[in-house]
């Protein structure tokens, strides 16, 4: 990040770590970068950081901890909704990503979003199924409340699914939720409290920092591997920062593509039982894959682990209907969350969802999606590297291309600069703690295969 005009370096730096406070990317408590990698980021003399340090801490914004580093002291601000305004110039952050992804139709091409385009959606077979709860459904069902849990056969259904992940959860179960980031936002309500600890991997999607920030929790990084986090670092961060829960990707990670090892997840399991922590799994993109790989929740039979769901990627953002898996005190426990903050689900949604996973027309349709995908992976890999752009790992299945940029390309000012040709990226900062991997992008291979894509990283290299 350059300076400001009339800033100093020192005044960079102080500034960087005030908006990240008021971000809530730091929260009381929360360790700041080590004076080594914040000079890295910054592009700055370790000095200038050890001054700008010294600032904050004569401020009472930060302080000490010999031998440990320094921290956050000053209590959290009010939220700064200005910052939220239209047309203010804010920070490349995951608030910032989603926005870009979700807004503004001048933006028609977007190989940094989460999802896939419209038409590999499976309309037709919602079409269907919505003639049919018209003829089927009772009045009730179309205008009243679901049931506290959701639609019982379709609780059975999921259960059912579930166990060919070997996971192993009755009806009692599971909870029927709006969507998984609100199975996810209940679950850190009932976990968390203000200035509590997550774990997630570094890179991770990159709004579980967002919500996390949220929850006024702080979010600690854990380097990725090819089989998942790195077992030493998390270990070490494990007993340091002594987390209330972990989250993670099952399946396919995101932003990566890489698949958790049965290695790496035994031993992971045990970590968080030595240090009574929770797991949640998000596992959203789990039917992308063309052999399922190991799930903690499979290892660990629901009991310190929390698995989340919803067809929201696969089949319609548009029919908001998610899931969470767990022991049933924890269901009780979130079924009681969701009736205090939104009453209940859809049961029009629910009834649509089971329809299609049940008449064979969503099987079709995932199977045609992954055909395509992995048609597009290899078509887009061989676009990004004819630009000089490498994949960290060439993944088994998913959406995702998580690639190295060309030296000295920085992946946020790339970011902005596309913005003005109309392209929404994903720069690697906006998935890590740190706001590391500057030199990474994660690129949607549904979004990516498009000349004026190609051309536009082939332009901005010049």
């Amino acid at each position: 990040m350059a300076a400001q005009p009339d800033e100093t370096r020192t005044g960079m730096v102080v500034r960087i770590i005030r908006d990240r406070i008021e971000a809530r990317m730091l929260t009381p408590g929360a360790r700041l970068p080590s004076i080594r990698a914040m000079a890295d980021a910054s592009s700055v003399a370790r000095s200038t950081v050890v001054e700008a340090y010294e600032r904050l801490a004569g401020e009472g914004v930060i302080r000490s901890r010999p031998g440990s580093g320094f921290y956050v002291a000053a209590p959290l601000a009010p939220l700064a909704l200005d910052r939220l305004a239209p047309g203010h110039e804010r920070e490349v952050d995951p608030l910032w990503m989603l926005r870009q992804s979700l807004g503004d139709d001048r933006h028609d091409l977007k190989p940094g979003c989460g999802w896939l385009p419209d038409d590999w959606l499976a309309g037709d077979a919602l079409r269907k199924a919505m003639r049919g709860a018209a003829r089927t459904m009772q009045d009730g069902a179309l205008t009243g409340y679901a049931s506290p849990h959701g639609s019982l056969p379709l609780r059975v259904l999921l259960a059912r699914r579930m166990a060919d992940q070997g996971i192993e959860a009755g009806p009692d179960q599971i909870l029927l939720t709006d969507s998984g980031t609100h199975a996810l936002d209940l679950v850190c309500r009932l976990l968390l409290q203000s200035g509590d600890t997550v774990l997630v991997d570094d890179p991770c999607y990159f709004n579980f920092l967002a919500l996390l920030r949220a929850h006024r929790a702080t979010a600690i990084g854990v380097p990725i591997t090819p089989t998942g986090p790195d077992v030493a670092a998390f270990a070490e961060a494990a007993a340091v920062h002594r987390p209330r829960f972990y989250l993670t990707n099952a399946g396919i990670h995101n932003p990566t593509g890489a698949a958790l090892g049965a290695p790496t997840a035994h031993r992971l399991l045990k970590i968080a039982e030595a240090h009574d922590m929770a797991v949640v799994e998000d596992d959203i993109f789990a039917d992308f894959e063309h052999v399922a790989s190991p799930r903690l929740a499979a290892f660990d039979g629901l009991d310190r682990t929390i698995r989340i769901g919803s067809f929201s990627k696969s089949l319609s953002a548009a029919v908001r209907c998610g899931h969470i898996a767990a022991r049933p005190d924890w269901i009780e426990a979130l079924a009681d969350l969701r009736i205090a903050t939104s009453m209940a689900g859809s049961p029009l949604a629910a009834t649509l969802l089971h329809a299609v996973l049940t008449d064979g027309s969503y099987r079709r349709h995932v199977e045609g999606v992954r055909t395509r995908l992995a048609r597009a992976t290899a078509r887009v890999t061989k676009r990004l590297r004819a630009v000089g752009i490498e994949p960290w790992i060439e993944p088994a299945a998913g959406i995702f291309l998580w690639a190295r940029l060309p030296d000295g390309v920085d992946a946020v000012d790339l970011a902005r600069r596309a913005i003005g040709d109309g392209i929404v990226l994903a720069p690697g900062p906006v998935f890590s703690t740190s706001g590391g991997w500057r030199d990474h992008m994660r690129f949607n291979v549904a979004m990516s295969d498009d000349d004026r894509l190609s051309a536009f990283l082939e332009r901005a290299q010049r």
